[in-house]
């Protein structure tokens, strides 16, 4: 991402690509406390990032974020694949991510990337003035 090197200024500008690429944002005070956690590690540009935990042999996605005007270019499956790099290069056998049920283009992105089903979180996302949606826990084997 072109930021200078201040912590606060890449929280800003991680959350203000997360606020256009999703309805429910998360703030730059969210993204300023994962970024200072051990094992937290962060790819992209200026039209989407990846952002994931690692601890031991797993690996987390945290979040994935493009921001609308570069979706269908095959950014976000160039910083999964980056991240997942970074991951194994970090000892992570495994990696996993929840997404909403009802997120079809992420899911076919996931999909395509091979990870697969490993279980479910029931209403996991709320949704405004719907009911809350579930959160299907993929996983892909690293390596």
């Amino acid at each position: 991402m072109t930021v200078g090197s201040d912590p606060g200024e890449l929280a800003q500008a991680l959350a203000a690509l997360h606020a256009e690429a999703f309805d429910t944002p998360w703030s730059a005070e969210a993204f300023a406390d994962l970024l200072g956690q051990a094992g937290v590690i962060l790819e992209g540009d200026n039209d989407g990032f990846i952002l994931i935990r690692t601890v031991a042999d797993e690996a987390e996605i945290l979040t994935l974020a493009v921001r609308p005007s570069a979706r269908r270019q095959g950014l976000g499956g160039r910083l999964v694949e980056a991240a997942s790099q970074r991951a194994v290069e970090l000892g992570a056998t495994r990696m996993f991510l929840e997404v909403a049920e009802d997120n079809t283009s992420a899911r076919g992105l996931y999909g395509t990337l091979g990870f697969e089903a490993a279980g479910r979180r029931r209403r996991y996302y709320p949704r405004p003035d719907a009911p809350a949606v579930d959160a299907l826990i993929l996983v892909l084997s690293l390596g």
